[in-house]
């Protein structure tokens, strides 16, 4: 019995093996050292590119020993960095996510005047520079700006506060959410929401049961992507904060400071942290994937 066990499950995979030699076509098939070449020089691309540069941002980090790193990232302007990017994430992703689902429900699930032009202004943040964007906040809120001067009198403040990070930096994320959610959407179709509707299930109800539970895990990559993003934010927030250090400085602007000051095991050692979060970021993504992958295999 065992020899025919053994027998069968060498056949299934000789069939299936057969099946995805099939599937390929001669003509994308590669020699052999031409493969080796293709992984060697991405191995070589990733090692100098993303891997050297992550291991001497730790060895830069620890290199003054333990206490100097927790030093600098135990400091209070460290502390208020950090506590100003959390605080903007904290902001920052629901927003995003929101307005995501909003964009990708319409643009998917709808047809209507105008459609291509709001695809269109949601990639719009992809093509404009974050120093631009920060730039056209200042124009709008600044002191000289369009509506800067009715803001002062009645005694708000945006640009170099918290809002002015806050709108620059979910103007930059804006896209990310959206991005992952319309093309997930449009491939899944509308048969099982317009059965749920059939069969009197509101708008909203067909969303929660109907929508979301196929669309969980982009939204999740989407979530990541716009979290990692908006911690690392540097351009746009380092046009609307102003630089006040402890005030309007974020994780990325302490960093640059720091590192201007010559305090490079202080700028070293708070860098790590955005690299540890860009390193959770690539262990979650893959996670998403292999999780999708296991489904897709499942069906």
């Amino acid at each position: 019995m065992a020899g025919g066990a053994t027998g069968l499950m060498v056949r299934i995979a000789g069939r299936r093996a057969a099946k995805a030699a099939a599937a390929r076509p001669e003509c994308l098939t590669e020699a052999r050292p031409i493969r080796w070449a293709l992984i060697a020089i991405a191995l070589l691309f990733l090692g100098l590119f993303l891997f050297l540069p992550l291991i001497l941002v730790f060895f830069k980090a620890f290199e003054t020993g333990w206490r100097v790193y927790l030093a600098a990232i135990s400091e209070p302007y460290a502390l208020a960095a950090i506590r100003l990017t959390l605080i903007t994430a904290l902001i920052t992703v629901p927003l995003t996510v929101l307005f995501g689902l909003a964009a990708a429900w319409a643009v998917a699930k709808f047809e209507f005047r105008g459609k291509n032009i709001l695809v269109t202004l949601i990639d719009l943040p992809f093509s404009v520079s974050p120093v631009i964007s920060g730039l056209l906040f200042v124009l709008l809120f600044g002191a000289q700006g369009w509506i800067g001067p009715w803001l002062q009198d009645h005694g708000i403040k945006i640009i170099f506060a918290l809002p002015g990070i806050v709108l620059a930096t979910a103007f930059v994320v804006s896209p990310l959410v959206a991005r992952e959610l319309i093309p997930l959407m449009r491939s899944q179709g509308i048969e099982e929401e317009e059965a749920a509707v059939t069969l009197g299930a509101t708008g909203f109800q067909t969303f929660l049961r109907v929508s979301l539970p196929k669309i969980r895990w982009g939204l999740f990559y989407g979530v990541i992507l716009c979290t990692a993003r908006s911690v690392g934010e540097f351009g746009a927030v380092s046009v609307v904060s102003g630089h006040i250090r402890g005030l309007t400085t974020t994780v990325p602007l302490h960093v640059e400071m720091l590192y201007n000051e010559y305090q490079f095991s202080a700028a070293f050692a708070v860098a790590s942290l955005l690299t540890l979060l860009a390193l959770v970021t690539l262990v979650l993504k893959g996670a998403i994937e292999w999780k999708v992958s296991r489904g897709e295999q499942g069906r």
